[in-house]
Order: structure tokens, then sequence, then C-alpha cells
């Protein structure tokens, strides 16, 4: 029989799963819309620039919470932006400990999140400098398809009543999803619990996919929307989200990270990195608290913040196990350099 603390977390996680899944789709589902209505041309600003990538990239993951970080992969995954914005995004990110350090240390945070920006484009920069812009982790990528024989008018007056009284499966069953997404907002089933900006990103972003999804034509639905995104990404995000959390759920009940942390500094800093590596932000809690205290010094917060960026990292495990590695191990190595000098100069 299943004890109530274990059915707690596995609806716990299917609830936080759902909630970045539904992010993840709605992010997608935007790009696509753009692509379509602008004919791909949006684009070509952020692919002619990579400095442009870095800057955005970088202040997209130095934004408090995984939003910024969803979003970018979803540029990535699109093949939008290149593999150092990736990096990029993932170096400046911390994930949800950005809002409890502002609460905590409000100074000692801001500038911290200036030096991960820095930080950010910096790697990014040296990434494609290494591996160079066109170097790929992924083995494919998802395309943004536009139809050049037939014009895909997304806002068409006449025919959206139409559409809506006379509803194919794939418009129903996304309505209902989003409705669904929506009122677990509303009711506090899914999301913070406090209207937070969090919350009302989310509920924005809802509602214009709920507008989205209720006035494209057809073809736009099925072509774009239910094949392209519905059927093929969303599942395969959702479960591996979900597996990859349920796991840092088991692996953090039974194991207490904070009895590994000894009184030797670099000891700590090589324990910092390799709680970063968790898809995770609970984990790095235990080094804001310490730094709070006065316990460890803002080195070793540093590369923690480094190396670990919270939920970001989970859509692409859902896309690309070898993305994920290869993108944890620049974020390691970055944050273990800059740890390491961090302690030799004394901060």
């Amino acid at each position: 029989m299943v004890s109530i603390g274990v059915l707690d977390m596995i609806i716990e996680t299917v609830k936080h799963a759902l909630m970045i899944t539904s992010f993840v789709f709605v992010m997608m589902l935007v790009i696509e819309y753009l692509n379509v209505q602008t004919r791909g041309n949006w684009q070509e600003p952020l692919r002619g620039s990579l400095w442009l990538q870095y800057v955005l990239c970088a202040c997209l993951g130095a934004t408090p919470g995984c939003l910024g970080a969803f979003t970018v992969v979803a540029l990535y995954t699109h093949n939008i932006v290149g593999l150092g914005a990736l990096v990029a995004a993932m170096v400046a990110t911390c994930g949800d400990e950005g809002y409890v350090m502002f609460s905590m240390f409000p100074g000692k945070a801001l500038l911290l999140t200036f030096i991960l920006f820095g930080l950010g484009i910096a790697s990014g920069f040296l990434t494609d400098l290494i591996f160079k812009p066109d170097f790929k982790i992924m083995k494919t990528f998802n395309k943004l398809e536009f139809h050049e024989e037939y014009e895909c008018r997304c806002f068409l007056h006449g025919k959206i009543v139409d559409q809506l009284r006379n509803l194919t499966l794939q418009r129903g069953l996304l309505i209902v999803v989003l409705v669904f997404f929506i009122s677990g907002l509303i009711f506090n089933q899914i999301g913070p619990s406090q209207w937070n900006w969090i919350k009302v990103t989310f509920f924005a972003s809802a509602l214009f996919a709920l507008f989205i999804v209720s006035t494209v034509p057809e073809h736009f639905l099925e072509e774009h929307l239910w094949e392209h995104i519905g059927k093929n990404h969303v599942p395969r995000i959702f479960l591996w989200t979900f597996g990859a959390l349920l796991l840092v759920h088991v692996f953090v009940e039974y194991l207490d990270l904070g009895a590994w942390i000894k009184s030797k500094h670099l000891t700590m800093l090589v324990i910092a990195c390799l709680v970063g590596l968790i898809p995770e932000s609970g984990p790095h809690m235990i080094f804001v608290t310490l730094f709070a205290q006065g316990t460890i010094p803002l080195s070793i917060l540093l590369a923690s913040s480094v190396v670990q960026d919270g939920h970001g990292m989970l859509p692409l495990f859902a896309e690309s196990k070898r993305g994920f590695v290869f993108i944890k191990i620049i974020n390691f190595v970055v944050g273990l350099l800059v740890g390491v000098f961090g302690y030799i100069a004394g901060f």
C-alpha cells in the first residue's frame, strides 16, 4: 500500500511537471505562431548577431526563476539561437533561489546577479569560440515551418465563431487542456500559491495560448500546433520532466545533503558544484542558507549558482540527453574555475 508521504510526493511531482510542460508548450506555441505570422522574419536579428543572442539569453537566464531558461531552451531547440546563447542563459540562471536570495540579502543578491550575467555572456562567447557557432549538441532540431503556397491568416473574423461551433477533436482537446491549466492556476492547484509575477506570467501566457488555439484556422491548428507540438513534443517533455523530478525528490528525501558539508572551503566548493548538477532548485538552498549565515564565502555561492540552473534544463533533457550532459559539463567547469579563482582571491 502506498504511504501518504509517497503519494503526496507523486502528486506534487505531477503538478510541477504539468506546470513546466505547460509553460514550455505555451512558449513553443507562441514561437510557432510568431514564425508563421511573420513568415520567419522575426528570427533574422537573433540569427544574424551572436552578441545579441548572448545578451538577450543571459538576461533571460539572470531573471529569478526558470521561465527565462525555459524560453531560451525553446529558442535553442527550434535552432533560433546557438549553443553559446544557451550556455549564456544556463550560466546566468540560478533558478528559484534568486527570489530567496533577494529576500535574504538583496544587495549581495543584486551583485551576484550582475556577476552571473557577465559570466553568462563571457561563457557563451568562449563556448562559440572553442566549439564554433555551428557546433550542434542535438541531432535534430524542431522545425519552424510555414508553407509558401498557403498564406496563414490566423485571425479571420468571419470564421472564428463557426470554428468554435464545429470543434474538431484537436481544437477541443487543446482548449480543454488550457482551460484546466488556467483553472488550476486560479484555484492554486498548479504553480505558486501567491499571485506573484511568475503566476501572472503563467496566467497571461495561458490566456494568450487559449486565444491562439481558439482563433487560428484548421491548417495552422493541425499542422503546426497538433502534429508538431501537441503530439510530438508535449508528451515526451512531460514524461521526462516527471521522471527527472521524481528521481530528484527521492534522492533529496533519502540523502541528507547538508551532512556532506565540511568545514574546509575547498571541499564545500567541490560539493557545491556537484550538487549543482542536480536539475532541481531545492538542494542549492543549502548554500544560500549557509552564505546568509556567514558560514561560506561568496565564491562558493557563486560557483553553486553557475552550475545549477533550477528546472531550466529539464525541457532540454527531454529533447536531447546528450545536449543536457554537454551543457552541464560546461556549467560545472565554469563554476569550478570561478569558485577556485574566487577562493584564491579571497572572496
